[in-house]
């Protein structure tokens, strides 16, 4: 028998949904939520509903926003001449916070995985494709930033070859990254490093 009320329990079950998050993290969060005041409380869970109807992808790159497009395809200052491919918003974020690309995005929305049920057509893909196809100005360079990991490979390599047939620079960032890490957890100054020393595919 549970040491916890049902409806803790629940909370608590809900919180293990977290990425990261184990069943000790997640007791830690829901008894510091029961310490707080009720107007915390109510203003996270408002603050939660307010991001779920609000916030969606940008329909040009598939970042998030709750704006009509993202603040980066938005922007006057960027060089959309090179679009910078990644996994997830987390990788986009960790690329950004290094200050050393000024291009634009677009989000995959994960990687290729036969073994999880992932296919090409479930990724934004064939919407880069008509992106590039469609841009003004003409697109002179495609930054791949998939995670140095055998789905991100497979992921590139499946990115490479079609875009190839295009006749645009194709480069990689450099594997300053520990194979098998994950880009939205790696510390900038070694992203910033990937992001200078890309390589030609």
């Amino acid at each position: 028998m549970s040491a916890y009320p049902k409806v803790v329990e629940e909370a608590i079950d809900l919180f293990r949904r977290f990425p990261g998050i184990g069943t000790k993290t997640a007791k830690r969060l829901v008894l510091f939520l029961l310490k707080q005041d009720k107007t915390f409380v109510e203003t996270f869970a408002n603050k939660l509903t307010e991001m779920k109807e609000t916030v969606h992808p940008c329909p040009i790159c598939f970042n998030i926003t709750d704006e009509k497009i993202c603040h980066i395809c938005a922007s006057d200052t960027r060089d959309k001449t090179k679009i910078c491919v990644v996994e997830e918003t987390g990788d986009l974020i960790a690329i950004e916070s290094t200050g050393k690309y000024n291009g634009v995005y677009h989000v995959l929305g994960g990687v290729i995985s036969p073994m999880r049920g992932v296919e090409p057509g479930d990724l934004h893909i064939d919407e880069l494709l008509n992106r590039i196809t469609k841009a003004e100005p003409r697109i002179e360079e495609i930054i791949i930033a998939t995670n140095p990991n055998v789905e991100g490979d497979t992921t590139a390599l499946y990115l490479e070859n079609k875009l190839k047939p295009l006749g645009i620079l194709i480069t990689r960032i450099a594997r300053g990254l520990p194979q098998g890490g994950d880009l939205k957890y790696a510390d900038s100054k070694t992203l910033a490093k990937a992001i200078e020393n890309r390589r030609p595919e």
